[in-house]
């Protein structure tokens, strides 16, 4: 890490003289890392350098947020227990961080990316993965060892329950001014960790003007941008040690930058292009060890589609040979002939020989024009064992109606209820009774009454 006097050679000058852009807006659409599926992050995407200098800090000056031996502790520790603290972290996991602490560091760095946003919920880290909603990419530099990543929403959704015990009942600090506020009533910790990154990254816009120079703000500290990795590692110690310990106590991560302008960050050195090649270089093996799960990715996508295809196939054959087989009893019509029969309209039956005389009974006329049909006419009870043994209940009705037989079964139960009601159905409006004052209908108010009556006992079953 720079000394203070390095800091201190660098005079404010060197800064750019250009107009600032929107702060927070212009890194808010480039922040997330954009990759193709199966393609790796490379360290220069994750800022390995940035990354390692974070949690490779020994300074013990943070309140330890979950039980610990010692009154201060690292900000590497402050992280990864803030994380196995996390209801949502699954037994699984925890036992994992426990048995291999490499794994836990991993982990909790790419924890901190998600914390601020530049790993999306698209991400995920095992090649394994089939859902189309998210895609995969091995970090080679953050994967040594043989735990499980997870993915990117499971990791958010332990960064969202990573609270305070006391945070679990109350909302927790949601603005930099609350969080400020109970630092320095030195009620410590102030919140927890990962909350305090979430409320930075969401105000990174405001907090601009206030800790940064223009043009840079909070989330500027993650991309690549042509600071030293080192410094930006420095000014988010600083900020970190800002709200949680409060602005009042002398902060350890101070230069003479910052101690000259009280709530601005240390000092951030710009580097040439030769000195940004020199940081987050990928190393030989973890290139090759990129590729090989690019390739095991693919492979893995390959087989998925040829057994899904394969699925297919087998079930177009099945409903084939269902198709095909001959079905005994009854044959249902297909849908494309009711289709068709339902596209052709509908014509209602009228008897030939109908008299306009509405005494002549219907069954008369049904018995002149099938007194002359073809073959042995059926009883009604005969007609009925027929319709049960030979006709498909779900086909279409309409072509019943072709059939001899079902026209007279129709015309002889119309006869009947003719006899029954003692008149032929339908009966010409002419030939209603006429109204008069010796109807046999009850007055108006005997109805109104009676509904009245009829309502109050229904109200009665309630």
């Amino acid at each position: 890490m720079a000394s203070t006097s390095d800091y201190h050679l660098q005079p404010a000058t060197n800064w750019s003289t250009e107009p600032p852009p929107l702060v927070g807006y212009l890194s808010r659409k480039t922040l997330p890392i954009k990759r193709n599926d199966a393609e790796p992050l490379t360290r220069e995407d994750v800022q390995f350098d940035l990354l390692c200098h974070i949690f490779n800090d020994k300074h013990k000056v943070f309140t330890p947020q979950a039980p610990s031996e010692d009154p201060k502790v690292h900000f590497c520790d402050l992280y990864v227990n803030a994380l196995y603290m996390s209801h949502k972290c699954s037994k699984v996991l925890k036992d994992k961080m426990a048995e291999t602490p490499a794994f836990a560091v991993e982990l909790a760095k790419i924890s901190l990316l998600t914390n601020v946003g530049r790993i999306n919920t698209t991400m995920a880290f095992f090649p394994e993965m089939k859902t189309a909603l998210r895609t995969y990419h091995p970090v080679p530099s953050l994967q040594k060892t043989d735990g499980n990543a997870q993915d990117a929403p499971r990791i958010k959704n332990c960064l969202k329950a990573a609270l305070l015990p006391s945070e679990l009942k109350n909302m927790p600090p949601s603005t930099p001014e609350e969080i400020l506020q109970k630092s320095r009533a030195r009620e410590l910790p102030s919140t927890s960790v990962v909350n305090l990154i979430f409320v930075l990254a969401n105000h990174a816009g405001p907090l601009a003007s206030t800790h940064f120079d223009p043009p840079l703000n909070f989330l500027d500290l993650f991309l690549p941008i042509n600071i030293a990795s080192a410094d930006r590692a420095r000014a988010f110690l600083w900020l970190v040690f800002h709200y949680l310990e409060g602005p009042d106590q002398p902060n350890p991560y101070d230069d003479d930058y910052s101690r000259q302008n009280p709530g601005k960050v240390p000092w951030l050195r710009r580097l040439t292009e030769a000195e940004m090649a020199q940081e987050n270089i990928d190393s030989p093996d973890e290139i090759e060890w990129g590729k090989s799960m690019s390739a095991q990715r693919n492979l893995f996508l390959q087989r998925l589609v040829h057994s899904i295809e394969k699925e297919k196939k087998v079930k177009a054959a099945a409903s084939a040979s269902k198709l095909t087989e001959p079905t005994s009893g009854r044959s249902r019509p297909s849908r494309s002939q009711q289709e068709g029969t339902r596209d052709k309209p509908y014509i209602h039956y009228l008897p030939p020989d109908r008299a306009p005389q509405i005494t002549r009974s219907v069954s008369e006329d049904h018995r002149v024009n099938y007194s002359s049909s073809r073959g042995p006419h059926r009883s009604m009870l005969q007609h009925a064992w027929q319709v049960v043994t030979s006709t498909d209940p779900l086909a279409d009705s309409d072509e019943e109606l072709q059939d001899e037989h079902v026209r007279l079964d129709y015309s002889r139960r119309v006869d009947v209820i003719a006899r029954l009601r003692g008149r032929p159905p339908s009966p010409l409006p002419d030939l209603l009774p006429p109204a008069s004052s010796t109807s046999s209908y009850p007055p108006p108010s005997s109805i109104s009454d009676t509904r009245e009556h009829r309502w109050r006992t229904v109200e009665s079953w309630k």
